[in-house]
């Protein structure tokens, strides 16, 4: 019998996780959704269970208990006794919540980031002094890797200071929280890369940083003017298989003490100019009509922001907000190792998708959504 907690079951990994853990006929899962009332939460399940593609006769509801509360408040925001029973029962922790935004300040960050770490370690304490824990599995970023160049290594990282932006900096002391003070508790440390869809069909539940990078890659929102994209690689990886990884790394508590790399690595990132190519060819085929694309350097587009966002509508300026810290990143020539982590995910018979081979889908699914949502 499995018990699971589970945060971030309304993000992009939590939501693809739900029903991998509802897989194992024994396994109840308790998620922690975030609403400011009982009947708001009831609103927010079944807004889940609709995305989850469950009726209202399907057994594996009958599995799923939610509870309200808030991951950047203490215990979060549970009544005592509500965290006591949980921490007697849970026999599997999986903290996928956080806030993803890059313009947040640091306090802010650490808010969704660092407190509620620090929860699940006291929650993983009390279920362990209970004699029921048995696994605890905790999502990070590669983005722990910040500025430093190179390729980042598949171990703690205590020595990396700089960073793009206070997300990062804030799961990276969130990791250093991990292993100073969760000693003796059987954790694994997931770092993703960018999560796109689904593999086979794109599927998404948030259109997040990849995607607003896709639209900006295809020159629509910029007029065309576009920075020298050089060699970069852009690193992502598909939601179905992170969210297998992570389902199976829950399930094998041998894995604890480990920390995953859940990317494509140096050789599967995708080359910009490459992803550039296939963004515009799928634009033209769903009908867009794209600019003439005009390369400049990256210094100049950033002081072009400005003036590009008073020459076009509100929606252009709304998604060029976004845009400093993605040329930010482009500046960067890193890479993530995961050689260790695809062997041991090989033998789970788990191997990484290569990018162009749901590329297609993804920009599929995206472009039908954005069809759908213009003509509705």
């Amino acid at each position: 019998m499995r018990n699971v907690f589970l945060t971030g079951a309304t993000g992009t990994i939590g939501s693809a996780l739900v029903p991998r853990l509802l897989q194992d006929e024994g396994a109840h899962v308790t998620l922690l959704l975030r609403a400011p009332d009982d009947d708001a939460l009831r609103s927010r399940l079944q807004e889940m269970q609709a995305y989850w593609q469950m009726p209202a006769d399907d057994a594996r509801l009958g599995r799923i208990d939610a509870v309200r509360g808030d991951i950047a408040r203490p215990g979060f925001g549970l009544a005592e006794d509500r965290l006591a029973r949980l921490a007697g029962a849970t026999t599997h922790i999986i903290h996928c919540a956080a806030s993803v935004k890059l313009n947040m300040t640091l306090d802010e960050a650490r808010a969704t980031a660092v407190a509620p770490t620090r929860t699940v370690l006291e929650l993983g304490r009390r279920g362990q002094r209970a004699g029921v824990l048995r696994k605890i599995d905790l999502v990070s970023t590669v983005g722990v890797w910040g500025r430093t160049p190179g390729h980042m290594p598949e171990r703690r990282l205590p020595e990396v200071s700089d960073f793009h932006n206070t997300y990062e900096a804030a799961k990276a002391e969130a990791e250093r929280v991990v292993w100073a003070e969760g000693q003796g508790l059987p954790i694994t440390v997931h770092r993703p890369s960018m999560v796109v869809g689904e593999s086979a069909t794109g599927r998404v539940i948030h259109f997040q940083v990849f995607y607003h990078l896709c639209e900006f890659l295809s020159g629509a929102r910029t007029f065309g003017v576009m920075p020298h994209l050089g060699h970069t690689r852009l690193d992502t990886v598909p939601v179905d298989w992170v969210a297998d990884a992570i389902h199976w790394a829950s399930a094998h508590e041998e894995t604890a003490g480990r920390i995953f790399h859940l990317c494509a690595g140096p050789q599967g990132a995708i080359a910009l100019p490459r992803l550039q190519e296939r963004v515009r060819q799928a634009w033209r085929e769903s009908g867009r009509a794209l600019p003439r694309l005009r390369v400049v350097d990256r210094r100049w587009l950033e002081r072009l922001v400005p003036l590009i966002g008073a020459l076009a509508g509100a929606k252009t300026r709304r998604a060029l907000r976004g845009l400093p810290p993605v040329l930010a990143y482009l500046a960067e020539e890193q890479g993530f190792a995961n050689t260790e982590s695809l062997a041991a995910f090989a033998t789970a018979g788990l191997p990484l998708p290569a990018v162009e081979s749901y590329l297609g889908p993804v920009l599929a699914f995206y472009l039908a959504h954005q069809t759908a949502r213009h003509t509705a």
